[in-house]
């Protein structure tokens, strides 16, 4: 499997791709390398009056995320999660080990006919983000009973 990063193809298995990696000391991680994150989780469900978006973005704070929708019916979820930095400031710290990720990462959604893109709302709370794009009414065909004659 490749990642692709900005022309650049990153090959997990290549040797080059570790060789700055200290077996003894931290190492980078993927997500370091690679510019937006793509391990955002999303789930989107569809209820009777809307699309339902839900986000885990764990570490991320409300001014840190972003709601949007593009021309043409494109939810854009995107944002940052900052990078732990040395506490105290004299750089004393070292990491042995690095899975959390952080960086950019972005999540694009094609949203169907019928959604109300003027009418999108969001909130968060305890690092789940949640994003409801309501759908327009379905007007139910109305009968009209014809009298028959004769």
């Amino acid at each position: 499997m490749s990642l692709v990063r900005s022309g650049n193809v990153l090959d997990p298995m290549s040797v080059g791709f570790w060789a700055d990696a200290d077996p003894f000391g931290a190492v980078r991680s993927l997500a370091e390398r690679c510019p937006v994150l793509t391990n955002v989780r999303v789930d989107w469900k569809e209820t009777p009056t809307a699309h339902v978006f839900t986000a885990d973005l764990p570490g991320v704070r409300k001014d840190q995320a972003k709601v949007e929708v593009e021309d043409g019916g494109v939810l854009v979820i995107s944002g940052e999660r900052a990078r732990e930095e040395d506490v105290d400031g004299k750089n004393d710290e070292r990491w042995h080990h690095v899975e959390r990720s952080s960086g950019k990462f972005q999540r694009r959604f094609r949203l169907p006919r019928g959604a109300r893109v003027d009418q999108v709302s969001a909130s968060m709370d305890n690092g789940v983000l949640t994003v409801t794009v309501p759908k327009e009414e379905t007007k139910k065909p109305q009968l009209k009973a014809i009298p028959i004659s004769g």
